[in-house]
């Protein structure tokens, strides 16, 4: 159901239906990976009798990451500890705040890749989180249960985050529509955070039109008034299947990239993952120390090597990639002098077995999702059909969150799917 549709039921049909979807489409050990919290039937009816359907999000039932702070919900953070070294907020994350005065219902909170440190499903505490329609295959991550529970049609918004690909992995994976924000923004701020100059909110929807709706509501999209310029740039190392899709979707939006930009965005982008692992890693270290030396063995296997990478970042190691870091910003400079959008894929492969989540391709993935975060840019993922019947995603990469360009975007992929 797309938001048009929610909107038209009543409080206790509304109720009533979303609970029905969390048992048909994500049965025993799918729900218990990707649902944190459900609100019982009996308030969440009367939360959608007090929403205001005058509001742009008025009636539409929404789930947010369980690192976001939602009055009367433990915040868990995908941690089997976080509840117990961590003060409570006084109020709610300030995008749940805005959600509520948007007319939002929010419906619960959905699980994560522990820590939002991880771009797959997987979680030690709380179960992997699956691919809805794929099982053995993962969601991607971190923002997995907010996938999971918008691809399996529980919700028609999920609200995530994104610090090095968190919200554009799943989405491709799932073959979602995801909106990635940038660092800084208030709605972030005061959410658990991973690594603060990176980390950013973001919402994923399975429409187009209810990608723009929300969008509109919760950023408000500039008008362009004109045909923006962009470019495609094929990266190497993607799965051949992942390639062909992702160049014959790219040209209905732009032309390839000619042969001087593709040149230098390679290079530039080409030290971009091993870059993001050493300063978002240093930065995560920072903020788990006081942790990770008392509660180690509470955390999951995943994060405690996570956590002894990070540790081992040294000064040399942040200083050798820094110069990589501000020459890949200044590329991206210099390239939105010319160009109002760059458009690549958002994943090297589809969906990953469980035995193929692993480091090498989570190098693969960071490879097309830092060139982004390390120099805070916004980005509206696009799903991608594969042959197979999984999926993948572009990356429409904009130099301003409330770029008219993302409204472009979505209104050609709406005639695409139409």
């Amino acid at each position: 159901m797309n938001f048009r549709e929610w909107k038209q039921l009543g409080p206790e049909a509304a109720s009533r239906e979303l609970h029905r979807r969390v048992g048909a489409s994500l049965p025993g050990a799918q729900a218990a990976a990707a649902v944190a919290v459900l609100v019982d039937p009996a308030p969440l009816a009367a939360a959608f009798a007090g929403a205001d359907r005058e509001r742009p999000l008025g009636g539409i039932p929404c789930m947010v990451k369980d690192l976001y702070d939602v009055a009367g919900m433990p915040t868990r953070g995908g941690s089997s500890f976080l509840q117990d070294v961590r003060a409570v907020p006084p109020t709610e994350s300030r995008i749940v705040r805005d959600l509520r005065e948007a007319g939002a219902v929010i419906a619960g909170k959905n699980h994560l890749f522990e820590f939002a440190w991880g771009l797959t499903g997987e979680n030690h505490f709380f179960g992997d989180c699956e691919h809805p329609g794929f099982a053995g295959r993962t969601s991607g991550g971190s923002s997995s249960g907010s996938a999971a529970v918008v691809a399996a049609g529980v919700v028609p918004l999920a609200i995530g985050t994104d610090t090095g690909g968190s919200i554009r992995v799943p989405a491709a994976f799932c073959g979602l529509y995801g909106y990635r924000g940038v660092p800084g923004d208030p709605r972030i701020r005061d959410a658990v955070p991973l690594a603060p100059s990176f980390d950013t909110t973001g919402w994923l929807t399975r429409t187009a039109s209810d990608m723009l709706e929300a969008t509109q509501a919760l950023v408000g999209l500039s008008s362009l008034g004109r045909e923006p310029r962009g470019c495609y740039l094929e990266p190497p190392d993607l799965d051949p299947e992942v390639a062909q899709a992702c160049r014959d979707a790219a040209l209905r939006l732009t032309e390839p990239a000619d042969g001087a930009t593709r040149t230098e965005l390679l290079a530039r982008f080409a030290p971009a993952a091993e870059t993001y692992g050493v300063l978002a890693g240093s930065e995560s270290w920072k903020l788990h120390r006081k942790w990770a030396e008392r509660h180690r063995a509470r955390y999951g296997p995943l994060l405690q090597d996570r956590l002894d990478r990070a540790k081992a970042v040294s000064p040399a190691q942040i200083a050798a990639v820094e110069p990589s870091q501000a020459l890949l910003k200044a590329a991206w400079t210099a390239f939105f002098g010319t160009y109002d959008f760059l458009v690549m894929p958002a994943t090297p492969c589809a969906a990953l077995l469980k035995a193929d989540c692993t480091h090498a391709n989570r190098l693969r993935m960071l490879g097309l999702t830092a060139p982004a975060s390390l120099a805070g840019l916004p980005v509206l993922t696009l799903p991608v059909a594969l042959g197979s019947g999984l999926s993948t995603g572009l990356q429409v990469i904009v130099n301003d969150p409330a770029s008219g360009v993302l409204a472009w975007a979505l209104a050609r992929a709406g005639q695409s799917s139409a």
